[in-house]
């Protein structure tokens, strides 16, 4: 164990397994509102706490996993935010695809209170979480990064430094979320296609991975799309809705920039039509069930 101390605020789908895997070299405090979460933390071997302040009083990082730029005001300097009970020269981690907007206010918030804001969306999953094989971007301070390293280190197997602004991680990420969309859409309606035309799902689905319209997403997303008409529906390793979310950042990025990203509203209206109609919480695999409803 080092003398790092980190904090993961919210033990949910990916704080959990994050903050398991950082117990391996960290001594790791953890908080979550739902006791069930709390208790499978502390099976884990996470010190947990009553609140959030306890969680991050002394600790050298916090990491930080929330839904939206609300949640993430909210949690710092909300009625409960935690940025008031932070040491000085302690350092926040976002791991949330939040967007640019405002990123850099608030790391000015911050560092008024001596407090340094890392900017670290990730990609992956739970799965990847607990063995530290995630992809992590990066803006921050080099003397911010360095603090952040030991947690950044374990969690991620490939971490790629962006910039030297909080707010670069954000903008990369948003890039990165622009593609995946797409790519998800669009192996949906390749994947209906195949199926409408009278060709074997999975045989179609390893033609495509062995020639040029393969892709990480088209590979990764499409055996649970040949799934979407089972009994029971795949395991949810990613919500539609948070395609919903992220392509929305992405039109507001685009549109702030001058920029038309045609291929990526088209893509957003998928998801967006897919949460219409109930599967917000589905996987985001099943964005294919929005052009193909059922099987026939």
């Amino acid at each position: 164990m080092t003398t790092t101390t980190v904090a993961v605020l919210g033990l949910g789908a990916m704080g959990l397994p994050m903050a398991t895997r950082l117990t391996a070299g960290l001594t790791v405090h953890g908080f979550d509102i739902a006791e069930p979460r709390l208790e499978l933390a502390r099976a884990a071997g996470i010190r947990t706490f009553d609140g959030a302040a306890a969680a991050v009083d002394g600790a050298d990082a916090v990491l930080l996993a929330v839904r939206d730029r609300t949640q993430l005001e909210d949690a710092l300097f909300g009625a409960s935010g935690v940025a008031a009970s932070l040491r000085d020269g302690a350092v926040v981690i976002l791991t949330s695809t939040v967007g640019t907007d405002g990123i850099a206010e608030l790391a000015e918030r911050l560092a008024e209170r001596g407090v340094g804001l890392v900017d670290a969306p990730l990609s992956g999953g739970p799965v990847r979480a607990g063995e530290g094989d995630l992809l992590i971007v990066v803006g921050a301070e080099p003397a911010h990064l360095e603090a952040a390293r030991p947690v950044l280190e374990l969690l991620a197997s490939t971490l790629t430094v962006v910039g030297e602004r909080a707010g670069d991680g954000q903008a990369l990420k948003t890039v990165n979320q622009l593609l995946c969309g797409v790519h998800i859409a669009a192996a949906g309606e390749a994947l209906a296609l195949a199926r409408a035309l009278g060709l074997d799902p999975e045989r179609t689905l390893d033609a495509l991975q062995a020639g040029a319209a393969a892709s990480f997403m088209l590979g990764n997303r499409g055996p649970r799309m040949l799934r979407a008409y089972d009994e029971q529906s795949p395991e949810v390793l990613s919500r539609l809705d948070i395609f919903v979310k992220d392509l929305g950042i992405v039109g507001k990025a685009a549109r702030g920039a001058g920029l038309a990203t045609p291929v990526a509203a088209a893509a957003e209206q998928l998801f967006l039509l897919g949460q219409a109609q109930g599967l917000a919480e589905e996987d985001d695999s099943q964005v294919l069930r929005v052009v193909a409803p059922t099987a026939d």
